[in-house]
Order: C-alpha cells, then structure tokens, then sequence
C-alpha cells in the first residue's frame, strides 16, 4: 500500500472515532480536528493539504514552523495554524506573524507580550491558556485555579481574544482517571467561557482524543495517529 493511502486511511480513521465520540458527548458543540504536524515529514503535510483534508494544524517551534508555512508550497494552502508549544517571549512577535492561534499562554508577561506584538502587527490573535493536569516539572502550564485566573486576567489586553482552554493530560492507561481529569476542566471552561462567543477546549491527543471529545473536546489534537501509524520503513 502506498504511502499517501495509508495518510489518508488514518486520518478517516481519527474523523470517524471523533464522529463517532462527538455523539455521545457531554458537550453537543462541534468539534475540529487539529492535525499536530510538527513532527511530520513535508511530504506527507503537503499530501493531505493538496487533498483538503487539512483545516487547524498544530506547530510546537517558532522557527521551523516559519520556514516551513511561509514556503510557496506551503502558503498555498489556507489552513488555520496553532502555536501548541512553549513560546518563549523573545519569538514572541514571529510566532505572532505567523499564527492564528497561541494555545500555550502560561503567563501574564507572555500575554502582555503577544497583546504588543499583535497590536503593532495590526492583528488580532486567538489565544487559550494551557492547563496542566500532570505533576511534571517539566511540562509548561498552569494548574486549573491559576489558569481560570490568568484567563480573567487577560482578557481585555488589547490584540488578543481570550477563548479557551489547552490542557495536556497524563500518560495513563485509566481511561476513568482521564475522563475526570477532563470533566474538570470542561466544566470550567463552560463557566468561562459562555456559549454565543468564540470558544475553543482543547483535550485529547492521540492516545486519549476519544475520551477527551466524549468529555466535551472541542479541538482534539492529533499528531502521530495520523502521521506515524503503519508508515514504519515507507
């Protein structure tokens, strides 16, 4: 089987398992996939631009990412791009030019730097918060309370339109542990973030995205179920 075929079976896999999932959710809202292609190779990107199967993509580096959407081959294709890393402040204005979205604001000085960038740059930039639900000292993000606040906190800056929240999950094999994990932060972005506005709750990656959109995922996001599954030494 061909390379591009297998693409485009694993990506009709993960629509259907969210299709599938988003009916019996907590959350009736619809749901877009983001295909994570920070790791994919430009040749398998290129191939599911060229087919439309692309609309929210996931980039986790300031410059690579620069390189790679700003080359004709690339800029060709209008696709909603996400900043899903941790940015630092002095990439702060690229990673403005560049994204639509920053779903990894941790910090008040961070989003007071965006809010300059995007204000200069006569933009105005999505952003979430990113939630951390792990005990990692190396996983940037804020706990659920301090990230409510920072969201409250930002929300009239100018340049930027506070909508949601990013959380990333632990590594667990508890589907249960992860399902009230996720419940937390729905329920906490319900709150936030009434319905009638633009709102977006990122939950799920690619080996918890079907829970996280029964608890309410609204942008799960996606990467190496896409791009790596059965590709092995093609």
């Amino acid at each position: 089987m061909c390379r591009e075929k297998i693409l485009m079976d694993n990506l009709d896999r993960v629509e259907k398992m969210i299709s599938l999932t988003s009916q019996k959710a907590a959350s009736q809202e619809a749901v877009s996939l983001m295909a994570v292609t920070k790791y994919a190779q430009d040749k398998d990107v290129l191939a599911l631009l060229a087919a439309g199967r692309l609309k929210h993509i996931g980039e986790s580096r300031v410059q690579q990412a620069f390189l790679r959407w700003t080359s004709p081959a690339f800029a060709a294709y209008p696709v909603v791009k996400h900043f899903i890393g941790h940015l630092q402040k002095n990439k702060a204005a690229k990673a403005v030019m560049l994204f639509d979205f920053i779903d990894s604001v941790d910090s008040l000085p961070l989003a007071e730097t965006l809010s300059r960038c995007a204000v200069q740059q006569g933009k105005t930039l999505r952003v979430l918060v990113q939630v951390k639900l792990t005990d990692k000292q190396s996983q940037s993000g804020l706990a659920l309370p301090q990230a409510r606040l920072l969201a409250k906190q930002i929300a009239g800056l100018p340049g930027l339109c506070v909508c949601g929240y990013m959380a990333i999950a632990p590594q667990t094999d508890e589907p249960e542990t992860l399902r009230g994990l996720f419940r937390l932060v729905r329920k906490a972005f319900e709150e936030d973030f009434p319905a009638g506005k633009e709102r977006w709750l990122s939950l799920g990656m690619s080996a918890d995205f079907a829970v996280a959109v029964e608890e309410g995922s609204t942008l799960p996001r996606v990467g190496s179920d896409i791009f790596a599954r059965n590709l092995e030494g093609l």
